[in-house]
Formats: structure tokens, sequence, C-alpha cells
């Protein structure tokens, strides 16, 4: 019976070899690109989930002004002495990068951490050498397997000196294995925070000195967090005032929501991406099966004008309803394989690509994991059934008699089931090409919205010794290939401190809290920022007891003043200072448009001053920084000279966007290539069912156009009624991804025409394929057997 069943398989797919072909061919994409999309969404909705602890850890973070993930370096050991039921409280200060010498090496690394001894008490990390107390001591380093390769090679790093930024001296004390790419925290060594305790300045205990700090704790089972969170406030009050306690909250994050949480600010090292986002490219990866198994009934019930005859013959030698399902769901599973291996195969050929593509680590050995072999078996079975059930019913269903007189199959009454399916398709390809347009559209308003300040061509690097400031500058402006040259704490969307500020004569009783970047007299030109009243941040002279600051429109219109003149001379307390408003700067883009804009003070402060900016001349761009180099060499001549240009940097804050807007892109553009398919196969079978109606039509005098017109109509017609389901859900679901932005565009009409005729251009060119061809065949072939 079984061997029957594949010899008849096989004869149906010789005798219909382009029918198979394009079955099996759209279900192989539809089967690779689901795999590929199950592998990306479950390692990114993992990210810490490879810590045993992980539903017990928490992070402390700040709810002042906005949300901010970093908290001072005091909350650490008050936290340890107010809540000593905590099974670990570790704290952690991370580091976006660090010039490290080894021997007469120097190398330039990104992301490592200060941590204490508990840090690996709360994160699992696979100690290779060494343990756990290595990061008690001072002057203690642990390196990742990699790193600790990429410095010695096959010689023991144990017991090694590296130099750290030129300023500490440390010994390899332990190897550990590299930490999951999945993890919020990144990073390529560990330091000892003992090595830079004595060194924290008290100015950095302040509440509100972040500076990039970290605590995190692990509570005891069965711990009521809720409880805790509710007596933050009374922490906070006991340990810096009532005041305090009013105006900021510590929310008490969930390791495992670090990552999807967009509240709070984001750092392109640590980047935050909603959930939803992931969720909604596993909908596209279950889009993309289903419309494969609308192709397969579609291609199936075409076909099964040619099957009607061996249906009666097998019906005549005696064989009944439920054998011929069989033979036919055999098929369908014998074609689902076929695909599932191909499908597996190609997933593997471009998952290292894509995955490089997409910035991610994912290999083919990946596909071995029994997760995964239970996915792909799931698909087998998922596919066999919604695919094959339909047509094996239908096929089975057929009268003998009717069959022989080769008549045309029952059609259901009403609006059919593959007219269903078509619609269904139709809704999905156009929820998709509106949602691609959606994330398209906010993709180009993040990168050439205006952000109230210039980006182009500014390069701009760190000055490690501040002592050299005057001779650096002198030397840069010397440079032919420099424009303009400015010395701050940070370029306009980067490095903000911030401060507590109050005004009683305004209402403003308690602290609240302001951005403050500490600029030079050149900034404001060189980077293009508007004035809207007074003067710029200016060169002050240190006789000068006066407080002068520029604010921002935010700031002012927080002091109730909505005139920018009316500003002009108003006091108030900022940093524990009185300082007076003699300048209003137009609100600039001072982080990414994930975050609303917020009150900003720009001072002056020439000591604080760690961060060069300089505007390349157009044409000679290598060239200059190649000058710049060896101005840096001969004046830092230990130090790495590393820089970074802004509008690259400005690009980060929107690097997880960017990769999900590639990912949609290249999935939806298979999910339409599979739906073309499936329209292919509706076209195919109303051709063969109409092939007389279109010989009669032809005898009568219709023309080409008259007979494509007779299929597209129909067509036309289900591409409005998609449009009118697609058009609210795809809104619905666009508008609700565009509130995780501060700032982003308006869905307009366009977008949603723009979607219905690329629909209809992609329909029109597909049922072209077909129709011209039924069109013009000869209609004697048709009619001679009537």
């Amino acid at each position: 019976m079984i061997s029957n069943f594949f010899l008849t398989a096989v004869r149906n797919i010789r005798r219909n070899f382009s029918y198979t072909l394009l079955n099996v061919s759209g279900l192989t994409l539809g089967i690779a690109a689901c795999i590929i999309i199950f592998l990306v969404v479950r390692n990114e909705l993992s990210y810490d989930q490879y810590n045993s602890k992980a539903n017990r850890t928490y992070r402390v973070t700040l709810n002042a002004i906005d949300f901010n993930p970093s908290v001072s370096m005091v909350i650490t050991p008050n936290l340890r002495n107010d809540f000593p039921e905590l099974e670990e409280v570790t704290q952690v200060w991370f580091q976006q990068d660090g010039t490290v010498k080894v021997g007469e090496q120097r190398y330039n690394e990104k992301q490592y951490c200060f941590v204490d001894g508990n840090f690996m008490k709360v994160f699992d990390h696979q100690w290779l050498q060494g343990s756990s107390s290595s990061l008690s001591e001072p002057n203690t380093i642990v390196l990742t397997k990699s790193l600790a390769q990429k410095y010695f090679g096959k010689h023991d790093a144990m017991g090694q000196v590296i130099k750290l930024d030129n300023q500490f001296d440390l010994k390899v004390a332990g190897i550990i294995k590299d930490p999951p790419p999945n993890s919020h925290l990144p990073f390529q060594f560990l330091v000892s925070f003992e090595t830079i305790r004595k060194d924290i300045d008290p100015v950095k205990q302040h509440f509100y000195q972040i500076m990039g700090g970290f605590t995190y704790f692990v509570t005891p089972e069965h711990y009521d967090i809720n409880k805790m969170q509710r007596q933050m406030p009374a922490f906070v009050a006991r340990h810096w005032g009532a005041d305090m306690a009013k105006e900021a909250r510590l929310p008490l994050q969930p390791l495992t929501d670090i990552h999807y949480d967009t509240r709070y600010l984001h750092n392109p090292d640590m980047p935050t991406v909603s959930k939803d986002s992931y969720w909604a490219v596993a909908a596209v990866g279950l889009l993309i099966l289903l419309i494969a198994s609308i192709n397969f009934i579609n291609l199936s019930t075409a076909q099964s004008i040619k099957r009607a005859k061996e249906v009666g013959v097998r019906k005549v030698m005696g064989a009944d309803r439920l054998q011929l399902i069989k033979q036919f769901l055999g098929e369908t599973m014998a074609l689902v394989l076929l695909a599932l291996i191909l499908g597996t195969a190609l997933a593997a050929l471009f998952l290292s690509s894509l995955s490089n593509w997409l910035e991610l680590k994912l290999g083919a050995d990946t596909l071995l994991q029994p997760q995964v072999l239970l996915f792909i078996a799931s698909i087998t079975i998922l596919l066999t059934l919604s695919a094959g059930l339909y047509p094996a019913f239908v096929q089975s269903a057929f009268n003998p008699i009717t069959a022989f007189r080769n008549r045309k199959t029952p059609e259901l009454r009403g609006f059919s089931l593959r007219k269903s399916l078509v619609v269904l398709q139709f809704v999905i390809s156009q929820v998709l090409i509106i949602g691609t347009l959606v994330v398209a559209y906010q993709m180009d308003f993040f990168k050439n919205q205006d952000l109230g300040f210039n980006k182009e061509a500014i390069v701009s690097f760190f000055i490690p010794d501040r002592k050299k400031h005057d001779v650096l500058q002198q030397q840069l402006q010397a440079n032919p290939g420099i424009k303009a040259i400015s010395f701050s704490t940070g370029e306009p969307s980067f490095n903000s401190q911030f401060a507590p500020f109050s005004a009683p004569d305004r209402g403003i009783d308690k602290d609240d809290v302001t951005e403050v970047k500490l600029i030079d007299e050149n900034y404001t030109e060189m980077f293009g920022l508007t004035m809207l009243a007074g003067e710029k941040m200016g060169r002050k002279d240190p006789a000068d007891t006066l407080h002068h600051v520029v604010v921002n429109e935010t700031l002012i219109h927080k002091l109730g003043i909505q005139q920018p003149n009316d500003a002009l001379g108003v006091r108030f307390k900022g940093s524990g200072d009185i300082v007076t408003i003699t300048g209003v700067v137009k609100d600039f883009q001072s982080e990414s448009k994930h975050k609303a804009r917020r009150p900003l003070i720009i001072d002056y402060n020439m000591k604080r001053f760690f961060r060069v900016s300089v505007v390349l001349k157009p044409g000679a761009i290598v060239t200059t920084m190649s000058s710049i180099e060896k101005t840096w060499k001969s004046l830092f001549p230990d130090e790495m000279f590393t820089y970074e240009f802004l509008d690259e940097r400005i690009a980060g804050f929107y690097k997880q966007e960017q990769k999900l807007y590639t990912a949609f892109r290249f999935f939806v553009g298979i999910a339409i290539l599979i739906g073309c398919l499936g329209l292919y196969g509706l076209i195919t079978f109303a051709a063969i069912q109409r092939t007389k109606e279109v010989g009669i039509r032809k005898v009568l005098g219709a023309s080409l156009p008259n007979i494509v017109y007779l299929f597209s109509k129909e067509f036309i017609i289900l591409i409005v009624i998609a449009f009118l389901i697609a058009a609210p859900l795809a809104w619905y679901a666009m508008n609700n991804w565009l509130q995780n932005f501060a700032y982003h565009i308006q869905i307009s009409a366009g977008i949603f025409v723009s979607a219905m005729l690329a629909s209809i251009v992609i329909a029109a060119l597909t049922i072209a394929s077909q129709t011209i061809k039924a069109a013009m065949a000869n209609p004697v072939k048709a009619l001679r057997s009537e």
C-alpha cells in the first residue's frame, strides 16, 4: 500500500512537474524563512535568561526627570545595609572603551566594567581559570577567553600585567568564558572595583551623580519584591531627605526586562527594544507559513481537474474516500518533507550571512539544538495538515460519473473558499507592505529630520591630559583641513550630565532635574545652535562672581516663561549655585528621538572639558585625519588615537530599529514573493476552469484586453476588499509601534494609497503572466470536444 502511494506520488510529480516545482519552491522559501525567524526571535527574546538566578535578579534604576538605568554609586552600600535579607548585592561601573597596553602593544577595547567581588555571585559566567575572589582585590583584571588569546596567544595569561588607560597596572587574576551575545551587559574584561574605589571623587557620591554606575541584587526565594518597592521612598528619604524622596523614585527593574524596557535612556552600547517588535517579526514568520499553505491549497486545487479521472477510476475499482484522503495527504507530506529538507538546507546556507547582516551570533549548528528540531517537526505536521487537508477532501469528493464526463470540479456557493484565501493573502500582503513603508519612513525621519544642530563632517575624541588643552588647540587651529574646533564635555546628543535645579519664586520649591552641558565659546557656532534671545555661552572671567548660563526653551517653559526675551535676567538655583539666564537657545536633540527633549543648562568650565570636536573641510578628510593623528601622537605618545564621527554615533541610537527594519524588509519580500506564487496558482485554476468560456468569447469577437479584463476585474475587487480589512489592522499595529518614540512620523493617507497601488501592480503583473497566455490560446482547441 505504502509503495503504491509512493509510486503514484512520483508519477503525479513527474506528470505535473511545473506545478510541483511551484509548490515545493513556495514551501521551501516559507520553511527557510520561518526557521531563520524562529532562531532570530528565540535569540532576541532570551536576553539574560542564561543566568540561573535571572528570575530573582533586579537592577535599581532612577526615575526623576526620566527613567535612567544608572544610579549613584552610594546606592549600593546603603542598599546592603538597609536590606540585609538580600541574597547578593553588586556594584558595576560600565565603561564604553579603554586603552589597554600589553607589553609594547596597545589596543583600544570597547566595553568593560569595574565590578566588585559579588559580581560573579549575581551573574553566571564560567570560570576557566581563577575564582570570584579575584575581583575582591585591587589592581586585578579578569579577561574573557577570546581577549586572553588575542593578547597572549597560547601563552598562559594568568599573572601577566596589563596597563589600563595609562593609569592602572593590573594583574590578570582570572579567565572566563566569553559572555553570551544575548546579555544586556556586554564586556570584554572585568576590573576589580577596589582598584578605583579610593579614587572616586566625593562629588560622585551625590544622589544625581550617576556616571554609568549600576546596582544589581538577588532576592531570596519567594521574596516580596513589591513590598521592597514600597519601601524605596523611605530608603531615599532616610539617606537623602524627604524632598528628594518626593521628586525621585528608584524603580526595581527585573533583570529579564532590562533589554526590552524602552522607557530607559537609550544607550548604543546597551540598546533596548520593545518585545512587540520581535513578536511582529515572529508574526511575519507565521504569516509566511500561512501564505505558503494557501499557495499549496490553490495550486493543488488547480490540478484537481486533471486528477478527476484518476479519482473516478480509483473509486470504480473500490477505493473509498478515506483511502483517497490518505493518498493525497501522503503526497502532501512527501512534498512537505522535500521542501523541509531544501528549506532547512537553505536556512543553514544563509543563516551565517544573515546573522552577520543583522549583527547576531547564530551559526548553522544551532539548527541541531533540540528546541529547533522540535520546531522543525512541528512545521512538518502543521504544513501537512493545513496545506493538505482541504485539497484532499475536495479531490476525494469527486463523483466518478462527473469525472469521466470531464466536467469542472464542483464550486462552493457564494464567496468560495479559494477567493477567501486569496483575500487573506492580499490582506497579509497589504498589512506587511504598509508596515514596511511606515518603518521605512520612520527610519528616514531618524536620519534626515532636523536635530537642531549640525552633524556632518564632525569628528570628536577625548583629551587624555587637560593640561595640554591650549597647545592642542593651537596645533589643531593651524591644520588647514580643519574648519572649526570646540572643547566641551560632549557633542549635543552625548555625554550630558545631570544636576538638580529649583526656583522657589516660580513654584519649583523642590529640586527638579536638568541636563547640564559644559561648552566653550566656539561650541554654539560650530554645531549651528540657534540663539533665540541673549548671548551665546562665552569664555568666563574667573574674577566674575555672577554665574551666567544659557538655557533651552524647555527649561524656560518649566519656569513658566513663554517668550525667550522674558527669561533674560531670571535667576534660579542650579547645581547648588544661584545662576542667571543670559541666553536662551532653541531646543535641540540632546538625546535620541526615543526620548523627549529635557530642560538644559549650558555652562562654561574649562577644567572639565575632556572632549574636543572638529569640523573637517570637505575634499581631504583622510589626509586631515592622518594629520590630526600625528598631532595627537606628538602630544600624547602613550595614548591610542581613537575618534568617532558624530553622524555615525547618532546612527547608533537607532541600531536596533535598523536591524529590525532590515529583517522586516527581507522577510516581507519573501512573503510577497510566496504570495505571488499563490496568486499565480489561483489564476491558473481560473484559466483552466474557464477555458471553454474564453474560447466562446473569442469566437464571439472578444479582444485580448477584454479577456485580460475578464480575469483581472475579479481580483481588483478582491484587492479592494482586502485593503478595507488590512488598512485598519495595519494602522492600529504601526501606530502602537510608533508610540515607542517621543518623535515620530504621522501615518498619512499616502502610505495606504502606496500600499494598495503596490498590491495592484504586483497582482497585475502576476495575473498578466497567465491571462495573456489563456487569452491567446486557440479557441478551436478549447471547443473541439463540444
